[in-house]
């Protein structure tokens, strides 16, 4: 096999080797199936047992109550930032309160607006996105449809540490990029979605963990495919789900559990990884420069920029022929990021962290 690289991209990203050998394994035919996963009917045995198997596994790892459904679905958080309001908003005189952290959180209020009334609780363009806020300076609305918010911020690296506090209103969040990441109290929200493709798997699969009470709003006249009591009525088959997708995610949650021993021991060692690269850039007099605040910061994704364009090419350049790929910052804000996500070993951060030591010598 061909040497892997230290894989930093923002996603698709690395996955667990073991998950992706064991893929290759059975890839040609499932042990007593004779089959691939990716040609068997989605209503058959088999691929009935994988489908029951992932969403088992997920309820496990993230204790999710009774309350809650779990659906999985196709569109990416793209296609979340409409259902959401579609489903919550839309046909009611209800505002939606929307807390702007970054880059998504701004791309899901674009799509809220078409469907009804919002209010921005927060935004954090006058510092370029580098915190979060204080529960102070949210300005919430008063029996809102649902307050909306961004756990982690990719392109600017900054994260919530704690729900804000909203009341008795939904909470919904965007965990694509720390989904699994840490334990998450599911009963504060009234909905969580994560496209896969970060931290749960290959691109191709949207969780969305949803309140079922919440779901008897949505209108029978909208569009079938866009109502999530659809796809809870018929267990994520109301079209033929991303079956090799969600495979793949029972692996990656089978990993977690088996190998990695759950999420508090995960984000442990995701903490530990963010800090090596943290201290490298604290302890670098500047030649370094952090976009986020140190309280903000993310542990998926560590964001900094050097002193000028040109350091910052060589950088790239030179990260790159030693195999530390995909650390070029996204192409709105520049600069290098790396995403560590659970997959990303502690030895590929040490060794970015190494590089990044000798580079600034």
């Amino acid at each position: 096999m061909p040497e892997r690289v230290f894989n930093f991209s923002a996603g698709p990203a690395v996955m667990p080797l073991p998950v992706l050998e064991e893929a290759q394994r059975d890839l040609l035919a499932l042990p007593g199936v004779g089959s691939s996963v990716m040609e068997l009917s989605h209503r058959g045995k088999p691929y009935m047992a994988i489908h029951a198997d992932a969403k088992t596994r997920l309820v496990s790892l993230l204790n999710i109550p009774d309350t809650h459904d779990v659906l999985f679905l196709q569109g990416g958080s793209r296609l979340q930032f409409s259902m959401i309001p579609i489903n919550l908003l839309k046909g009611t005189d209800k505002t939606a309160d929307y807390i702007l952290t970054g880059s998504w959180g701004k791309k899901a209020l674009e799509e809220a607006v078409k469907e009804g009334k919002t209010n921005v609780a927060w935004d954090g363009k006058p510092t370029n996105y580098n915190c979060l806020p204080k529960q102070a300076d949210l300005k919430l609305t008063p029996d809102a449809a649902y307050v909306h918010m961004t756990s982690n911020e990719t392109i600017q690296g900054v994260q919530f540490q704690a729900e804000p506090e909203v009341g008795n209103v939904p909470l919904v969040s965007d965990l694509s990029s720390d989904f699994m990441s840490r334990p998450v109290d599911v009963s504060k929200y009234g909905l969580i979605y994560a496209c896969a493709q970060k931290n749960a798997g290959p691109a191709g699969v949207t969780v969305v963990i949803i309140r079922k009470d919440l779901m008897e709003q949505a209108s029978s006249d909208l569009p079938g495919y866009l109502v999530y009591r659809n796809h809870a009525e018929n267990d994520s088959m109301w079209n033929t789900p991303p079956t090799f997708g969600i495979y793949l995610l029972g692996l990656v949650c089978k990993w977690l559990q088996e190998d990695m021993g759950g999420l508090e021991k995960i984000q442990k060692q995701n903490e530990a990884k963010a800090k090596l690269l943290y201290d490298a850039i604290d302890q670098s007099n500047g030649f370094y420069i952090g976009h986020a605040l140190p309280e903000d910061r993310s542990m998926m994704n560590v964001t900094f920029k050097l002193g000028d364009e040109e350091s910052e090419k060589r950088f790239l350049a030179e990260a790159n022929e030693v195999g530390l790929t995909q650390l070029g910052g996204h192409r709105s804000v520049g600069g290098v990021r790396a995403s560590i996500y659970n997959a990303m070993p502690v030895e590929g951060v040490e060794k970015l962290r190494d590089f990044m030591l000798k580079f600034k010598k």
